[in-house]
C-alpha cells in the first residue's frame, strides 16, 4: 500500500513538472531538440540573424582597426595581423572627401543622433552617379539637440571602436564583411523583407494613406520601396499607409515550414500589454527607456513576415505553449523575444531565428544609439555562446538600412529601375538604362552596411570581400538546409554566398564573452 501510495505522489509530481516545464516529457528528461536532427550541409544546426536598424559600413568602421583611444573612453588595441578593410583610411577619404563636410569622429557622449533621411530617392541622389559626394545635400539631417552643432553634416559622422567597441571586438576574433549591402535602396521595411524574402515586388495597397514614396511609382500595387505598414497588424500605429503582399507571395518562412523545420522571428514588444480575447483588437503598449530617453518597444514595420498572409500573427497571439515555439501553431512562428531566449534555455532553439531588439536598443538613430544596441548584442551572444548549442550555430549580425549615413563605397549595380517619381541613381527617372528590367523600383543594390558572421566555425579576425547582400542571409538557409531556391523574382538566385566567411575544416573560434557596458572582452 505505501508502494502504491509512492507510486502515485510520483505520478502527480511528474504531470506537475511537465506543467511547469511542457521540454521535459514524464520522464523527466529533456526532450530532443528537432532541430538538431535536421539534415545540413555545414555543422551548422542553427542560424540566429540579430536584425539591427539604419548604419551604413564607415559609419561604424570607417577607420577598422585604428581607435583615437581617448582616456575617458573603453580603448581598443588591434591584434598585429588584422586585414585591411575597405574603408576611410584608403584613398585619403578621411581628409580629402569629396562631399561639402569632412569626415568626423562622434564620441561616446555622443552616441544619440538624429535620424538622417533613408528614402529610397535621396540615397540614390546622395550617390550622384557614383562619385558618392552629395550625401549632406540629400541624406543629411539636423537637430537642435542631435546634430553636436553640425546641422545637415552630421551624416559624415562615424564611431570608432571607442565606442562600438563589442562589434570591432566580434571582428577581431570572427569575420566581418566589408562588401556587403542592401539588395535595394530605401528604409527600414523594404530592408526587412529582402532579408527574409529577397523580393519586395508583389505588394498591394490596402488602406490609409497615400502610396507616393511607399510603393514605386505611387499606384495600387508593385514594388515596396517605403515604410509602408503591415496591413491587419493589431499594433500598427495610425495614420500610415497599409500594404500587404499578394497572397501566395514567399518567403523564406514558408519554404521553412515546407521541410516542417523549426524557425521564428523574435521580436522585442511583440508579445502585447493588452491580449487578443476571441477575435479582438491586441494593444501593444510597452515601452522602455534608453540613452534617447523612452519609446515604443514594438515597431511594426520592422516585421516583414507580418506583410505575408501565409505568416503574419495579426492578433499577437503567444505561442500555444512553450513547447510550440519554433513549429506552427496559433502564434505563426511570430513571437515576442522574451520567447527565444525560453527555447534557448530549454535547449529547443530552433533551427532558423531571427532577432530584432525592443526598439530601444535596436541602434535606429533618434531613438536608439549605439551603446544601448552594444548592451543588447553582447546579452544575447554571451548567452547564445554560454548554452550547449553554441557548438554547431551561426551567428550573424546585419542591418536593414544605412540610414543615409555616409558610406563611400559605391554598389554594383544588380538590379535596374526606371521609376520616373522614384529613382535618380544615374539621371533624373533612372538607374541604368536597361528598360526591360521585370520590376521596377528595386534599384540595388543599395547603401553598404556592416555584416558580421559569429560561430564556432567562422574565420578568425578575417575580412570578407566578396559581393554579399541582405538575400544572401537566404540564401545560406537554403544552401544549409538543402532547400529549394525561393524563385519568383528573389534575388536570393544571384546573391554571393556567405560561405566564404567560414572554415569548416580548421580549428574552432574559441568563445568571445563580453562586457556589455564597455564591450571589452570579460
Amino acid at each position: 500500500m505505501i508502494r502504491r501510495h509512492l507510486r502515485s505522489m510520483a505520478t502527480v509530481l511528474c504531470a506537475v513538472c511537465m506543467t511547469l516545464n511542457p521540454f521535459v516529457d514524464a520522464w523527466g528528461a529533456t526532450q530532443p531538440n528537432p532541430a538538431e536532427s535536421y539534415p545540413t550541409t555545414t555543422p551548422i544546426k542553427h542560424l540566429v540573424v540579430i536584425f539591427g536598424e539604419n548604419v551604413s559600413f564607415d559609419h561604424y568602421f570607417a577607420t577598422y582597426p585604428n581607435a583615437t583611444n581617448p582616456a575617458t573612453e573603453p580603448g581598443f588595441t588591434p591584434l598585429a595581423n588584422t586585414p585591411r578593410a575597405n574603408n576611410l583610411l584608403s584613398g585619403g577619404l578621411l581628409t580629402e572627401n569629396p562631399n561639402s563636410v569632412q569626415p568626423f569622429r562622434l564620441d561616446r557622449t555622443q552616441a544619440v543622433t538624429c535620424d538622417q533621411n533613408h528614402s529610397y530617392t535621396p540615397e540614390e541622389q546622395a550617390f550622384d552617379m557614383g562619385a558618392m559626394d552629395m550625401f549632406v545635400q540629400f541624406t543629411g539631417t539636423g537637430g537642435s539637440t542631435c546634430d553636436y552643432g553640425h546641422g545637415a553634416g552630421l551624416v559624415m559622422g562615424y564611431y570608432d571602436g571607442n565606442t562600438v567597441t563589442a562589434l570591432w571586438n566580434y571582428a577581431q576574433h570572427f569575420a566581418l564583411s566589408d562588401n556587403s549591402y542592401n539588395t535595394q535602396f530605401g528604409p527600414s521595411a523594404p530592408g526587412a523583407i529582402n532579408v527574409v524574402s529577397g523580393n519586395t515586388s508583389n505588394v498591394q495597397y490596402v488602406s490609409g494613406g497615400s502610396t507616393v514614396g511607399v510603393i514605386s511609382g505611387g499606384g495600387t500595387s508593385g514594388t515596396l520601396l517605403g515604410d509602408g505598414r503591415p496591413a491587419g497588424d493589431d499594433c500598427n500605429p495610425t495614420g500610415k499607409t497599409y500594404v500587404s503582399f499578394i497572397p501566395g507571395t514567399p518567403n523564406i518562412g514558408d519554404t521553412l515550414n515546407s521541410a516542417t523545420y523549426t524557425w521564428g522571428w523574435f521580436q522585442g514588444g511583440f508579445g502585447p500589454t493588452t491580449p487578443s480575447v476571441n477575435g479582438s483588437t491586441a494593444i501593444c503598449a510597452a515601452a522602455s527607456v534608453g540613452l534617447a530617453g523612452s519609446t515604443a518597444d514594438y515597431v511594426a514595420h520592422h516585421e516583414p513576415f507580418q506583410f505575408y498572409p501565409e505568416t503574419a500573427n495579426p492578433h499577437h497571439l503567444a505561442p500555444s505553449s512553450n513547447a510550440a515555439i519554433g513549429t506552427t501553431d496559433q502564434a505563426n512562428h511570430q513571437y515576442d523575444l522574451s520567447a527565444f531566449f525560453t527555447a534557448l534555455d530549454a535547449g529547443q532553439l530552433p533551427a532558423v531565428s531571427y532577432l530584432k531588439a525592443k526598439a530601444v536598443y535596436d541602434a535606429h538613430p533618434g531613438y536608439s544609439d549605439p551603446l544601448d544596441e552594444q548592451t543588447f548584442v553582447v546579452n544575447t551572444i554571451n548567452a547564445i555562446m554560454a548554452n550547449k548549442y553554441w557548438k554547431d550555430t551561426a551567428i550573424v549580425i546585419a542591418y536593414d538600412d544605412s540610414d543615409g549615413w555616409y558610406d563611400h563605397q559605391m554598389d554594383p549595380l544588380v538590379n535596374q529601375s526606371q521609376s520616373s517619381i522614384d529613382d535618380a541613381l544615374t539621371g533624373p527617372g533612372l538607374c541604368g538604362s536597361n528598360t526591360a528590367a521585370p520590376t521596377q523600383g528595386r534599384c540595388g543594390y543599395g547603401p553598404r552596411t556592416p555584416l558580421l558572421v559569429i560561430s564556432p566555425y567562422a574565420k578568425q579576425n578575417y575580412i570578407d570581400h566578396q559581393i554579399t547582400d541582405q538575400s544572401s542571409i537566404v540564401q545560406f538557409i537554403e544552401t544549409n538546409w538543402n532547400l529549394p531556391a525561393m524563385g519568383n523574382g528573389s534575388s536570393d538566385v544571384k546573391a554571393g554566398s556567405l560561405l566564404g566567411m567560414f572554415n569548416f575544416t580548421g580549428k574552432v573560434a574559441p568563445k568571445l564573452l563580453l562586457d556589455p557596458t564597455t564591450g571589452l572582452v570579460q
